[in-house]
């Protein structure tokens, strides 16, 4: 598809002056809607839908058909490469994602596939190829993948942890074997995004879950090299956004990496993110995703807050701080979504029509 000029998002990328800013949410496709829980039970489960083409791009537009959101991300899973490099993955309900042989030994480690994703994860590819022949034309299409630490967090562990009390051993005792270990997931994950891009994605979103729980040094050490190790891969080929969940201590340096856009969680200021660095990088963000557990009135008060206060500065992608509640109601998205939809951007400040 062809870069057209009502495409938002590309060109709040650019951070160029358009009539309103773009709007698409983290995890815009999900729990949280009936004909997805419907898709979902038909499929048999998570994975049998995101490893399908054909229900992994239906239940990628069903936001878009109900809301007409700018953005449309690949329904995928962060975890989908580490499956592909060997690793036994299942999701339990009530408990999330079970990697069943964690990477607690060097002989697990060694044993990792290269990523081929052609190959081993053709199925992303031919999601997106759909999904750029039936998107509108107005609507941008997303990429994704997990960035190096949060994978690790998730290897290492085995699933989830709150604590990353393995993850953090294995880094303290053999620093050099665990940046080895992120240098391997740096250049899977990069593999992973150009793929996606000759696939059909005009964007993608790097996804930083856990770094933002490293103190700034440990930052600076580990996660930081493997996320550039990764840009090293796509830049000049679509623009990046970088998202580190929690990451406000360090977000001069996630600013630092030169990535069109980085999205920020709703403990920032966006605005001072937006005066402080508008003119080199976008930003995305930030309502707390837990505002949307309130009314659709409440909903679209807070939202047009969040617009007044940006006041219609070039490089406002808006979003949620984080991924939409299972919670959520879908009439509390449709009010944000038409609130966005409904203001103009006038000499520099926002209005609404």
């Amino acid at each position: 598809m062809t870069d057209a000029p009502q495409r938002l998002l590309l060109a709040a990328l650019r951070r160029e002056r358009i009539p309103r800013p773009p709007v698409w949410l983290m995890r815009q496709a999900g729990r949280y809607l009936p004909e997805y829980q419907k898709v979902r039970k038909a499929a048999g489960g998570f994975l049998a839908m995101a490893q399908n083409p054909e229900l992994a791009a239906e239940v990628t537009l069903q936001p878009i058909r109900r809301f007409g959101m700018d953005g449309a991300i690949l329904f995928s899973d962060i975890l989908l490469p580490l499956q592909a490099m060997g690793m036994p993955l299942r999701f339990d309900d009530g408990v999330g994602p079970v990697l069943e042989e964690p990477l607690t030994s060097p002989e697990r480690i060694a044993a990792l596939r290269p990523l081929e994703p052609s190959e081993s994860l053709g199925y992303v590819g031919e999601t997106l190829g759909i999904l750029a022949r039936e998107l509108p034309e107005s609507c941008t299409l997303l990429g994704f993948c997990g960035a190096p630490f949060t994978l690790a967090s998730y290897a290492v562990e085995g699933g989830t942890s709150k604590g990353h009390a393995t993850l953090r051993g294995f880094m303290g005792q053999d620093p050099r074997a665990f940046s080895a270990l992120l240098d391997t997931f740096a250049d899977a994950v990069g593999r992973h995004l150009a793929y996606q891009i000759e696939s059909g994605a005009q964007a993608v979103v790097l996804f930083d879950t856990w770094a933002g729980t490293l103190g700034r040094n440990d930052y600076l050490r580990f996660a930081m090299p493997a996320t550039e190790r990764v840009l090293s891969h796509v830049r000049g080929k679509a623009p990046i956004i970088n998202f580190v969940l929690n990451g406000g201590h360090v977000l001069e340096d996630i600013v630092g990496l030169g990535t069109e856009a980085v999205a920020v969680d709703w403990r920032v200021s966006l605005p001072d993110c937006l005066a402080r660095w508008g003119d080199t990088t976008a930003f995305q963000g930030n309502l707390d995703p837990a505002c949307l557990l309130g009314t659709p009135e409440d909903v679209a008060a807070r939202t047009a807050e969040l617009l007044r206060a940006v006041g219609g500065r070039p490089g406002h992608i808006f979003g949620l701080g984080h991924g939409v509640m299972k919670q959520t109601s879908p009439d509390a998205v449709a009010a944000l979504v038409r609130t966005v939809q409904e203001h103009r951007v006038v000499s520099g400040s926002a209005a609404r029509v």
